[in-house]
């Protein structure tokens, strides 16, 4: 039994010849406490009524008819524009006809009075000068109610929108800029120049 028990030297002793223990530098892990899922305040869900599902449902309705009779007014106006347009064209060929017409109307009379004037076997040279002015003033007087006008004669102002000068003469009878001859009429039809007159001026 006096082995079971030691003495404070050989406590003491054991004490020394024991390795010294490190100390710990682990820091405890704190495991973070777990949020539960909260539903944000001012958010919270609510059943959609039916008094709101129908009010939704009728204003859709409303918005498919006012679609429908957009869409059959667009088809109706692309179909109105269309059949303008091929109206139009018709009418322009039509006038286009009709003035070309009118033109040859107003010509036939000079061409059957050029044709009997031909068909004289026997004719004195005066006589067929005479056939020859009357039928030139019958073709002007054609011109006149088809609304060309004669331009371009001597004495006028050369003016370049009207007339083709060709030539140029110095002439101190004439002003400067004034057209001594006359080779070829010019003709308009309104305001628009049909043909530039070919014509002489003076330096």
């Amino acid at each position: 039994m006096a082995e079971d028990f030691k003495t404070e030297d050989q406590a003491a002793q054991e004490l020394q010849n024991e390795p010294p223990q490190e100390a710990s530098t682990e820091t405890p892990v704190q495991e973070a406490p777990v949020e539960e899922d909260k539903e944000p305040e001012g958010k919270k869900s609510r059943k959609v009524s039916r008094k709101e599902l129908e009010a939704v449902q009728a204003e859709l309705e409303k918005t498919q008819k006012e679609l429908a009779a957009l869409k059959d007014q667009y088809l109706r106006t692309r179909a109105e524009y269309d059949n303008f347009r091929k109206r139009t064209e018709r009418e322009k060929a039509a006038i286009y006809g009709d003035g070309t017409s009118d033109t040859i109307k107003g010509m036939l009379p000079v061409a059957d009075n050029l044709e009997r004037a031909l068909a004289q076997k026997e004719c004195s040279v005066e006589d067929l000068r005479k056939g020859v002015e009357m039928v030139q003033t019958q073709f002007m007087d054609s011109l006149k109610k088809l609304g060309i006008t004669e331009m371009g004669a001597v004495g006028e102002e050369f003016d370049p929108n009207l007339h083709n000068a060709v030539s140029h003469i110095e002439d101190e009878n004439l002003e400067v800029n004034v057209i001594s001859a006359v080779y070829q009429k010019g003709y308009m039809l309104g305001d628009k120049v049909v043909r530039h007159a070919m014509v002489q001026v003076a330096n």
